[in-house]
This record gives C-alpha cells, sequence and structure tokens, in this order.
C-alpha cells in the first residue's frame, strides 16, 4: 500500500476500490473486464445498426441510441480508470480526475434517469394514440425530450461538480469507493456539509422521482389500454413493445433509488459499492442485450448486416 500512497500528491484522492488482489477478486476483476467489453460491443453496434438502417430512424430508435451512447460514455467514465488503478496498483486519482469524473458521472446517470422515464410517454403514446403517434411525437418533440434530459443532467452535474470540489479536504483523502461518488467524498470534508446534503437529496428526489412518476402515469393509462383491447394478438403485442423499457426502467430506478434515496445514516459503503456496480457497469451492457434480443426490428437489421457481410466476403 505504501507504494501508490507515496506516488500521490496533497491534490490527489485514493480510491480504495472494490477488489484486492486475491484470486476471488482476480475473477470477479476478470468478469467486469467481459462485462465491460460486451457493454462497450453491444452499444457500439446498437448505436451503428440504428445509424446506417433507415426502417430504425423512429422516435423509439432516436431515443435509444442516446441512451446507448449514454451508457457507453458512462462505462468508459468509470472502467477504465478502475482496470488501471487495479492493474498497476496505484489507487490514487488526480484532484482535476476527480471532478471530471463526478461531472461526466452525475450528468449521464441524471440524463439517462430523465430519458427512461420520457420514454415512458413515448410508449404511451405508440399504444394509447398509435394513428396520431407520428404527429404527436414529431421530431421537434423529440429532439425537445433529449435535449431536456441532456439539460438538466449536465445542470445537476454543473451543480455537483463544482460544489463538492470547492469543499475543503484537509484529512483523509482515501474514498471508500471505485471511483469518485459524492457522497463518499462528502464523508472526507473537514467542512459543514449538511446544507449540501440537503441540496443534494432533493437533486436526487427530483431526478429521480419526476420521471419516475411519469413511468407510472404513463404506465397506468398504457394498462387501462391494453385491458380495453379485444384483439390477443394486439394485447400481446403492447406488452411486448413495453416489456424491454419496463425491465431497463427497473434496472435502473432499483439500483439508483437504494443508492440515492436513503438517509444518510442507512448508508453502508459495501453495500453501495455492490449497488452501485448495476447501473454503472451492468446496466451499461443488459440495455443493448435487453433492447436488441427482445426487439425484431433490431434483430432484423443486424440479419440484414450480416448478409451483406457474407455476401459481400464471398465475392
Amino acid at each position: 500500500m505504501g507504494s501508490w500512497l507515496n506516488h500521490s500528491t496533497l491534490g490527489d484522492f485514493i480510491l480504495l476500490g472494490i477488489f484486492s488482489h486475491n484470486q476471488t477478486d482476480l475473477v470477479l476483476f476478470s468478469a467486469i473486464l467481459v462485462v465491460f467489453t460486451v457493454a462497450l460491443t453491444g452499444n457500439i453496434l446498437l448505436l451503428f445498426l440504428i445509424y446506417s438502417d433507415t426502417q430504425l430512424h423512429t422516435p423509439m430508435y432516436f431515443f435509444l441510441r442516446h441512451l446507448s451512447f449514454m451508457d457507453l460514455t458512462l462505462i468508459c467514465t468509470i472502467v477504465p480508470k478502475m482496470a488501471d488503478n487495479f492493474i498497476h496498483d496505484r489507487k490514487f486519482i488526480s484532484f482535476t480526475g476527480c471532478g471530471l469524473q463526478i461531472g461526466f458521472f452525475v450528468t449521464l446517470v441524471g440524463s439517462e434517469g430523465l430519458l427512461l422515464g420520457l420514454m415512458a410517454y413515448d410508449r404511451y403514446v405508440a399504444i394509447n394514440h398509435p394513428l396520431r403517434y407520428h404527429v404527436l411525437m414529431s421530431q421537434r418533440v423529440c429532439f425537445q425530450i433529449v435535449g431536456s434530459s441532456w439539460a438538466f443532467g449536465t445542470l445537476d452535474g454543473l451543480i455537483q461538480v463544482v460544489a463538492v470540489m470547492t469543499f475543503p479536504y484537509c484529512g483523509s483523502r482515501e474514498v471508500d469507493h471505485f471511483f469518485c461518488e459524492v457522497p463518499a467524498l462528502l464523508k472526507l470534508a473537514c467542512a459543514d456539509t449538511s446544507l449540501f446534503d440537503k441540496l443534494l437529496f432533493s437533486c436526487c428526489v427530483f431526478m429521480l422521482l419526476l420521471p419516475f412518476s411519469i413511468i407510472v402515469a404513463s404506465y397506468a393509462q398504457i394498462l387501462r389500454a391494453v385491458i380495453n383491447m379485444n384483439s390477443t394478438q394486439a394485447r400481446q403485442k403492447a406488452l411486448t413493445t413495453c416489456s424491454s423499457h419496463l425491465v431497463a426502467i427497473s434496472l435502473f430506478y432499483g439500483a439508483a433509488m437504494f443508492i440515492y434515496l436513503r438517509p444518510r445514516g442507512y448508508r453502508v459503503p459495501g453495500h453501495d459499492k455492490i449497488v452501485s456496480l448495476f447501473y454503472t457497469i451492468l446496466t451499461p451492457m443488459l440495455n443493448p442485450l435487453i433492447y436488441s434480443l427482445r426487439n425484431r426490428e433490431v434483430m432484423g437489421a443486424m440479419k440484414k448486416k450480416l448478409s451483406r457481410w457474407i455476401i459481400g466476403c464471398q465475392k
């Protein structure tokens, strides 16, 4: 441990991480690298398919393209630094690097949470107002939904990174996490952070409960419409259309609410680190799989590209 402490400076923070170098943790770390590779490949592939196939140029896939970009950027913000520290046994991160990691992380998580919530409105319009779908979900509305998600996420990220990085850190700089997470960092501040804790909690309530209320309201209307459908086939199609989105919502909001909507006194670093793995690493891997393997249009576009590639190789 002394080796990386000697190389750190007064401006560095020390990320205690989640793994040691025993055999079990080496296996778990290898599993995370596999998950990272799958997430990277899946999101890049989904972005390519949506961009290149004109049949996927619809509002839903417009949102999925931004969701994939958010997931791709989020996992690249966390995993490479964690892997570098683990492999080289140097657990420090610079003050600037910590600030950038907080800014990107909060912005991306906030934007993704809002986008997932607003995507429920898209599903509501598709099922409850199918004949007016292209009018209600016009290009302008789609840009407003994505733009507002990025805007609120970026504002949240700026507020948090400016506030956190202006606190004095004059004692221990050991962050009990595998990345620079705001609550873990606040524990090290040698100043009264109670006011910011309340502001942070309020931001989390807004960024999580507002989109969650949109989800509940939208799916309540969807459920009512599905129950009133006379055709079993139409009912199954509607449920299939929504199932992928519901799975993605459950994974993201379940982990995020567990982390950020609990009182500070009930937070346990070990639990937080494990749950954080879900929405920083596992969710970015699972989202493209959920939206591709359970989606005929995406699978159709993938088969079309593969067929063209095989024909091209045979010539």
